[in-house]
């Protein structure tokens, strides 16, 4: 067991830190959250680090939204609501939105100090914010995280303050302004997204998977359960699985059975990862979580982006998934006539023609990036001042100053000594 500590004022990776002061646990914070598509890659990076150094504290921050407690709290790390707003899009909404972030902040910043942070991870959304800019003022590393072609007008504000930006595709990289280091990793994925297994082949029915994103879709709704009407002889060889959110999951349940078609419809599917595995055909919005995960797995998917996403990111994601990897995209502000009736023309080519399923499958998996929760725990560990030994036995503080140069560790007492009870530990170094 590792136990990493450190005293007040003295964060691992900057000028002061010395390994004999021990007396607080490294503390990482992962701030935002409100979607699925901003939390879950926090949750993968969250998992690692656990994974990796069992000592560390980890503490998710965040707007107090359901789906971040049941997610964070389920996984079982800690959880605290701070006061922020999105940007309100009335000018008499200022006054109030200036006095909650500011109240945000102000919590944020005293939060950090009093548990002795050592870095922030932020997630992207209005609820990273406030923690993200207390970070650099408190003496913690900052390291964002961008799912999206287009990033976030959080990650654009705050990437010029921030020690790394992670980003999961090559064009990202120059729309930031950072004046550190901005890094292609790909999107974190939680573990058990590995390559699928065709349902098909064991003699069972296909799976058709339809996402609409952790807090479902009104459009895919209404429309899906309808375009597969029109195409219900082709299916009679599929099972239907509808992910449709808790507000709508009643209503498209009910249209279901009213098109006599059986389908399984829940609010929210909490093991996506064996879900995708058996899923041969998946019809979906485009935000990266998504995106990543089908990727990963390689499930072949018929693209719907949100129309009314922020600086059109998910529009722009599918137009990268369509020209990379072969994903038919279906934008709902350019269909002329009925939207179901445009999706079941495309679900039904792809539905009959497996061959053209396992070509996008194919191509897919070349845009996934299965290490990426890795790469991003790295750069973390590197931004702390954490080094792995390469025999995996040790693992140790570096020294660093603000330039990143590493010190030397020849004053660092690296041996062993076993008290009393057979417990073998170290100073400055800890064993697991």
């Amino acid at each position: 067991m590792i136990a990493f500590l450190y005293e007040p004022g003295a964060i691992p990776g900057r000028p002061g830190f010395d390994m004999n002061m021990t007396s607080h646990p490294i503390h990482i914070v992962f701030a935002g959250g409100g979607t699925g598509g901003h939390l879950f890659p926090g949750l993968a990076v969250a998992q690692a680090v656990g994974r990796e150094f069992p000592d560390v504290r980890v503490t998710f921050v965040g707007s107090g939204k359901p789906l971040e407690r049941r997610h964070v709290c389920g996984a079982g790390f800690d959880y605290r609501e701070l006061p922020c707003q999105p940007m309100p899009r009335r000018p008499w909404h200022v006054p109030g939105f200036v006095a909650k972030n500011l109240a945000g902040f102000l919590a944020a910043r005293r939060f950090l100090r009093e548990t002795h942070v050592g870095a922030v991870v932020g997630l992207g959304g209005y609820a990273s914010v406030p923690v993200a800019r207390a970070a650099k003022g408190c003496g913690a590393r900052l390291i964002l995280l961008e799912q999206n072609v287009v990033p976030g007008r959080a990650t654009r504000w705050l990437a010029r303050s921030a020690d790394a930006v992670c980003v999961a595709f090559e064009p990202t990289v120059a729309r930031l302004r950072c004046r550190k280091r901005v890094e292609v990793t790909g999107t974190p994925i939680r573990h058990g997204f590995t390559t699928r297994v065709q349902s098909g082949e064991q003699g069972g029915p296909r799976r058709l998977l339809i996402l609409g994103g952790s807090g479902g879709a009104q459009s895919l709704n209404e429309n899906v359960p309808r375009a597969l009407y029109m195409i219900r002889r082709e299916l009679a060889r599929w099972e239907i699985v509808h992910q449709a959110g808790e507000a709508g999951v009643e209503a498209t349940r009910s249209l279901y059975g009213k098109l006599g078609l059986d389908a399984m419809v829940v609010p929210f599917l909490r093991n996506m990862d064996r879900v995708l595995r058996q899923t041969d055909l998946a019809v979906c919005r485009a935000g990266g979580s998504t995106l990543a995960e089908l990727a990963a797995v390689g499930v072949p998917a018929v693209l719907l982006p949100y129309p009314h996403a922020a600086d059109d990111h998910q529009a722009h994601n599918a137009e990268l998934f369509r020209t990379v990897g072969g994903c038919p995209v279906l934008d709902e502000r350019q269909i002329e006539g009925r939207l179901d009736e445009s999706l079941s023309g495309v679900l039904s080519g792809l539905v009959a023609d497996g061959r053209r399923r396992e070509r996008i499958a194919y191509t897919l998996r070349r845009l996934g990036r299965p290490d990426a929760t890795e790469s991003v725990s790295r750069i973390l560990f590197d931004l702390l001042g954490i080094s792995t030994h390469p025999a995996g036995d040790w693992s140790i503080f570096r020294r660093e100053d603000v330039f990143g140069g590493r010190a030397s560790t020849e004053n660092m007492d690296l041996s062993p000594s076993t008290p009393q009870g057979g417990q073998s530990h170290f100073r400055g170094v800890g064993a697991r």
